[in-house]
């Protein structure tokens, strides 16, 4: 048995792939398997994994219809075989270290999970990565369940920077949200993970590099308005099949759903706000008539923007888009100010008035010659002799 199996799904990102694949076949855990599954990409993706997997034979592929990364990661996790569970997506990279280091943890700990915090990772205008913290140090290298850590809920999913015991995730029976075509379906697995662990470890260290400017990871089409809600009725049902955990997380579960129909209304493009808000309204609106709001777990302005959006959500958008222009304006006139300031800064130079100087024979003769070609000889002798008359 593989100490860890490590799922790649992968769809059209032949730009990035030998980047992430060489990354995995690199880890210094030998003992692993790599499941790349195939999306029903239409580039070169495929030619590249049967590549790899004609080179190393810990490498795997699994190709498919496409069905969506949700399909994919579930293909992925049932024909893993390994110990634990690990997640590489396609356009992202990984430290040698990172599954040898979370293994280690795993295994000392008899964890159920172990994530550590990641990179944001961007290739132009050159090559940086930011840190991230997911976990801050204070709560790290040690065994927490999820009653010891509710924070963890409100922080990004980043389910590739973690590893999961196969037994954990099958016992119980924590799936991926398969709704064809959608995205942010790991939002809804990251819940069902924390909701269900009693043995998780955070490392501070850092692992796994997430990219940013893959400029077609993230759609914005009306088919991916209602996405996210996809993920929270997954998590509904999640709670209505573990009744005991239902009256611990539901209001939880209603708090970071706030947070993530916000960040959703806010990545929109403005003609399909409008509809997305109408339907927040109405869920949250029937949470707050069944009780399953608390305000204790909200900040005093969203629990204010919440109720603004249940009593009128058209009304919202309005003052939202209003106030989103003044901020545009605002913001643009901020960039003027700055602009003339160095424009100012520039001229009020010494070196600026010495090349002004040195210039000025060259400036007004050629301004002379344009002169003498537009207006003729005595019209432009005759300007000439008015300006210094005036100087006079």
């Amino acid at each position: 048995m593989p100490k860890v199996s490590i799922v790649v799904p992968i769809y059209n990102v032949e730009k990035y792939l030998r980047e992430c694949l060489d990354s995995v076949v690199s880890q210094t855990l030998r003992d692993i398997e790599i499941i790349c599954v195939n999306d029903g990409s239409t580039d070169g993706s495929l030619a590249i994994m049967e590549e790899y997997a004609k080179n190393d034979d810990r490498v795997r592929v699994i190709s498919k219809a496409n069905a969506g990364y949700g399909h994919s990661m579930n293909v992925g996790f049932d024909a893993a075989t390994g110990e634990y569970l690990g997640i590489v997506e396609s356009d992202d990279y990984a430290e040698p270290d990172m599954f040898e280091t979370l293994y280690n943890t795993a295994v000392q700990n008899n964890a159920d999970v172990v994530k550590s915090n990641f990179y944001f990772y961007y290739s132009k205008p050159e090559a940086r990565n930011e840190f991230f913290e997911i976990t801050p140090a204070e709560h790290c290298n040690q065994v927490k369940g999820y009653l010891a850590y509710r924070k963890i809920f409100y922080r990004k999913p980043s389910i590739w920077s973690a590893i999961y015991k196969k037994d954990f995730i099958r016992k119980n029976g924590i799936r991926f949200t398969e709704t064809p075509g959608a995205s942010y379906q790991d939002a809804a697995f990251n819940f069902k993970v924390w909701a269900c662990s009693e043995r998780s470890v955070f490392l501070h260290e850092a692992y796994l590099h997430y990219r940013q400017d893959n400029e077609a990871s993230s759609v914005n089409s009306k088919g991916k308005v209602f996405c996210v809600c996809d993920e929270y009725e997954e998590m509904e049902r999640f709670l209505d099949r573990h009744p005991d955990k239902k009256a611990e997380l539901e209001c939880l579960k209603n708090r970071i759903k706030y947070d993530s129909y916000m960040w959703n209304y806010d990545r929109l493009a403005v003609d399909f706000r409008p509809m997305f808000l109408e339907r927040m309204a109405a869920e949250f609106r029937l949470a707050k008539e069944k009780d399953k709001l608390d305000k204790s777990l909200f900040e005093p302005w969203k629990w204010d923007t919440l109720h603004q959006i249940i009593a009128d959500p058209a009304q919202y958008h309005l003052l939202r888009v209003k106030r989103d222009e003044e901020k545009k304006r605002a913001q643009e006139m901020d960039e003027i100010q700055r602009l003339q300031a160095q424009l100012d800064s520039i001229r009020n130079s010494r070196s600026y008035r010495i090349g002004r100087g040195i210039t000025y024979i060259p400036r007004m003769g050629r301004r002379g010659l344009r002169a003498l070609k537009k207006y003729g000889v005595r019209r432009t002798v005759g300007h000439i002799a008015k300006k210094i008359s005036k100087r006079k």
